[in-house]
């Protein structure tokens, strides 16, 4: 294939990464990840490995940047940070995103001198990559490609190899669509495979992976709508209290009341005991769960969801936010990230063996807020008949960063055939079923509560079961394919 001129290659490649933003929420157009991967591809292939790499940076920027600007709401309008430094931290951020795609590339082109090894190893490395990008640094993997199939035909394949078995499978549509527009050989079983790809979840989703488990739970989720700049005001302190118990006031005829992250501003022990006990009093029957921060008697903070009535019970957030909510390197750093003064920065982890909470008859899985973004941790509710996340999306204003994250806990539900009941500050707060469908939505900005119910399951998806391994293996498969291939074929060396 013939070379691109350097610069051509650097304004086509954002111009494809600048589609990217564009497939997931609150856009959607599905569509447009298959098109741009494509194009990406036939990019990488039209240089050298460095090319492919420079390439791969340029669409990552793009990707990113017109995907996680929002970054700059939350340190800008909420962070306590100036404009430059706000503009900084998100630069960088996007910069370090971009170099996974620039990585992948740059090692499929390696081990793909030629165009058909090349469209081998790139699903694998770039899957891999993606991989990469969901642990290194406590992991970042917004965005992942999978995220945009949501409401595709692809997003049916999650119950069977999750998030990034998606990705996998989009980007391996995209591939065979470059070999199908580039090759003549092997072309039938080429398009017979792209068929299979991009029209199989159909099938798949006439499938059901795990099976109802008893009545309907009925729930209030309570929407305090509290701005972040009056949440952690001990001015408004009392206003915020007043504020959910109002809201709740008349909602106790429900099986579970559920308060979102940080709704009480305050430990247990700077809360009058009164607060309380009228809540208890007047929830009667009903579980009411409430967001707020607790301590342990070593002195450690939690950010945590607590069983007020009922059983009782608490869980504690384990993956939290650096630099959000703790500190990596604290005696070194730590002077320096005081001057973002933000609230309750210095949680700790909750454990990785904490029991599932009790709502009636059911076992419920919680998770706060950036923890949805992680399926392998996840998975560790599999054993739960449906699931809880709370969240303060206060942080993100009105930008594009809410339908984000709710389309990443519509993914977690997909993936483990389990409904989600989630409870925000300010929205995006909604009902999930099990197949990743909201069936209903508050309107966000507004304090209010969102009535509904989940039904139970029971049984386990094949993702829930065996997680991301199979899909890691299966890239690392098709790199060595890739890599055998382009050995065999030719001796070149780019």
């Amino acid at each position: 294939m013939k070379p691109l001129k350097p610069r051509t290659g650097l304004l086509l490649a954002a111009a494809a990464g600048g589609l990217m933003p564009f497939a997931y929420a609150p856009f959607g157009w599905w569509q447009l990840p298959l098109l741009a991967l494509a194009g990406l591809l036939i990019l990488a292939m039209r240089g050298t490995a460095r090319q492919a790499a420079a390439r791969g940076y340029v669409f990552g920027l793009a990707w990113f940047g017109g995907g996680v600007h929002w970054i700059f709401v939350s340190c800008y309008r909420y962070g306590n940070m100036d404009v430059a430094s706000a503009t900084i931290t998100t630069a960088a951020l996007v910069a370090y995103l971009a170099l996974f795609p620039a990585l992948a590339l740059y090692v499929a082109r390696r081990l793909g001198t030629r165009e058909g090894a090349f469209l081998l190893a790139a699903p694998g490395t770039l899957g891999l990559s993606e991989w990469l990008r969901s642990w290194l640094l406590t992991g970042f993997p917004w965005l992942a490609p999978g995220y945009s199939q949501i409401d595709s035909p692809l997003g049916a394949f999650a119950p069977l190899v999750g998030v990034a078995g998606v990705g996998l499978v989009l980007v391996a549509a995209a591939a065979l669509l470059v070999y199908l527009s580039t090759r003549t050989r092997w072309r039938w079983p080429a398009a017979a495979m792209f068929i299979l790809l991009t029209t199989g979840g159909l099938a798949l989703d006439r499938i059901e992976w795990t099976q109802p488990a008893g009545s309907p739970v009925r729930l209030a989720l309570v929407q305090g709508n509290v701005e972040q700049q009056m949440k952690w005001d001990p001015a408004y302190f009392e206003a915020t209290l007043d504020r959910y118990r109002r809201l709740s006031v008349g909602q106790f005829d429900a099986d579970a009341v559920i308060w979102p992250e940080n709704a009480v501003p305050a430990l247990p022990s700077q809360v009058d005991p009164g607060y309380f006990a009228a809540l208890r009093a007047a929830a009667g029957s009903a579980a009411l769960l409430i967001g707020m921060p607790t301590e342990d008697a070593d002195g450690r903070y939690y950010n945590a969801l607590v069983q007020l009535t009922g059983p009782g019970g608490e869980y504690r957030k384990r993956h939290l936010v650096p630099f959000g909510e703790y500190v990596p390197l604290k005696n070194q750093i730590g002077p320096v990230l005081d001057l973002l003064a933000v609230p309750m920065s210095d949680f700790s982890a909750g454990g990785t063996d904490q029991p599932l909470l009790q709502v009636g008859d059911s076992r419920v899985a919680a998770s706060v807020c950036y923890e949805i973004l992680f399926p392998q941790e996840l998975r560790a509710g599999a054993a739960a008949d449906w699931l809880i996340n709370i969240s303060n999306d206060a942080w993100f204003g009105d930008s594009i960063a809410p339908p984000q994250h709710l389309d990443i806990a519509r993914m977690r539900a997909r993936e483990l055939g389990r409904p989600i009941a989630r409870a925000t500050n300010t929205g995006l707060t909604a009902i999930i079923d099990h197949r990743g469908r909201v069936t209903s939505r508050a309107a966000p900005f507004e304090p209010t509560v969102l009535r509904g119910e989940v039904v139970p399951r029971r049984g386990l998806t094949p993702f829930a079961r065996f997680g991301e391994m199979p899909v890691t293996l299966l890239c690392l498969a098709l790199c060595l394919a890739g890599g055998w291939k382009g050995r065999v074929g030719s001796g070149r060396r780019l």
